[in-house]
């Protein structure tokens, strides 16, 4: 639990919180109090202008004749103890009555009285050093306010771990889906799919998982028929080659010279399919290895061709050739591409109806040559197309090896042009026929 995100995303996020509001409480704390001892330093400030302005014009209306109970009263109005000495520093005024006619000095706040026109001191207030009404009154609303204070905060992070835990669940809620997909599918169910319809980086990811998910779904599904084909593929010829071999043993065959050739036909046949297999597993572990040279491609185009007529006519369809005047030189292993050549066209013959008709082309562009082979036959539909060249795929699923062909022709001619740096293409429409075209770099382009 304490590694999980979304224990992560909690304690990240109630950090964040306890902080922010941690710092706004001390900082409105302070301020508060702050401005308080601001306000008590101004109200003693106004307090005293305002009693010697008073008490100045007091003396010059009456000296400081009954000014004893002027002075209490002011002591009863601003809740502080006031005293009033003479020009000689003797008491003439206390606002608790105690120290009338004594000698006084202190270090209390004070101010001298001067209304005559001399300038003459005619007295000294004094003003006690706690709290006023005023202030005591602040203090206890800033106590209020500082409890309102505690409170509100105390508040906003309950809410706070609230919404805390609801964000990081939504925001964790489809990481843990997706891992819980992503080991589900690492432990073979290639169902698993991401359900995530939001934006940003994870519908990104989501989209990223999907489609990783499919293509591994697609894979196995393709390594699973991969594994059926092989054995089916192995096992027609080992059985026919068995069952000679048994009819030899027991003299129902007689070991004759057409007994032999039908075995060595199986032979022939096994021999090419792991040959094939071979050649597969090394295009696609990119060990092929490539003896390039420059090459005339409408030369390997011909002889391609004329290696297949006999087939085409056999079939009674019509193969047609049809080349530029000239073409630059490709630098390819003259082999290899003959190997594509031949499979494309082995294909287009395998899926003509007789009396249709093959056309092999030929173009130049930029640095590119495409090379096509286009016929006139069934066709592909749209959801075989992607997979026309994944190993043992058969557009016809009632098609076998006795009618033709292994289904590695394709895979291997597509492992063969990439090795040369091209593309290998597919355009179809059931019943409309196919074009399968290659793409190679000319020699001047490498």
């Amino acid at each position: 639990m304490t590694h999980s995100i979304r224990f992560r995303l909690f304690i990240a996020f109630i950090s964040v919180i306890l902080v922010s509001i941690g710092t706004v409480y001390i900082f409105a704390n302070q301020g508060a109090e702050e401005q308080i001892r601001q306000y008590e330093v101004h109200s003693q400030q106004v307090r005293i202008s305002r009693m010697e302005h008073l008490l100045s014009r007091y003396y010059l209306e009456d000296g400081w004749t009954d000014i004893e109970p002027v002075i209490e009263n002011m002591g009863t109005l601003y809740g502080q103890r006031i005293i009033l000495t003479d020009s000689n520093g003797m008491v003439i005024g206390d606002s608790q009555g105690e120290l009338a006619g004594e000698e006084f000095n202190s270090d209390w706040p004070s101010a001298t009285l001067s209304p005559e026109e001399n300038g003459e001191v005619v007295g000294t207030f004094y003003i006690s050093p706690e709290p006023s009404i005023e202030f005591t009154l602040a203090q206890s609303l800033y106590g209020s306010i500082n409890r309102f204070l505690l409170w509100s905060v105390l508040l906003a992070i309950g809410i706070a771990l609230l919404i805390t835990f609801v964000v990081s669940r939504r925001i964790s809620a489809p990481i843990v889906a997706l891992s819980t997909s992503a080991r589900r599918l690492g432990q073979g169910d290639f169902s698993q799919r991401a359900i995530y319809r939001g934006k940003g980086e994870l519908g990104e990811l989501a989209k990223s998982f999907n489609s990783m998910a499919r293509d591994l779904q697609r894979a196995e599904d393709l390594r699973r028929n991969m594994t059926v084909d092989i054995a089916h593929e192995l096992r027609t010829p080992l059985s026919n080659i068995r069952g000679y071999l048994e009819a030899f043993r027991d003299g129902v065959v007689p070991v004759d010279d057409a007994a032999i050739h039908s075995l060595h036909e199986e032979a022939i046949l096994l021999s090419r399919l792991v040959d094939d297999l071979q050649e597969l597993s090394q295009a696609e572990a990119g060990e092929l290895k490539l003896s390039r040279q420059k090459e005339d491609i409408s030369l390997l185009v011909k002889r391609a061709t004329a290696a297949i007529q006999a087939q085409a006519t056999k079939k009674s369809i019509s193969l047609t050739v049809e080349l530029p005047h000239a073409l630059h030189q490709v630098d390819v292993d003259p082999f290899r591409i003959s190997q594509v050549l031949s499979a494309l066209l082995q294909n287009a013959i395998l899926h003509t109806d007789p009396g249709g008709q093959i056309t092999v082309t030929a173009k130049e562009s930029s640095n590119w040559i495409t090379v096509s082979v286009a016929d006139n036959g069934e066709g592909i539909s749209e959801a075989d197309l992607p997979n026309v060249f994944e190993r043992f795929y058969r557009v016809d699923k009632s098609r076998t090896r006795a009618t033709g062909g292994s289904g590695l022709g394709l895979t291997i001619a597509k492992y063969l042009v990439n090795a040369h740096g091209g593309e290998i293409t597919v355009k179809s429409k059931l019943g409309n026929g196919s074009t399968f075209s290659f793409s190679i770099p000319l020699a001047d382009a490498n």
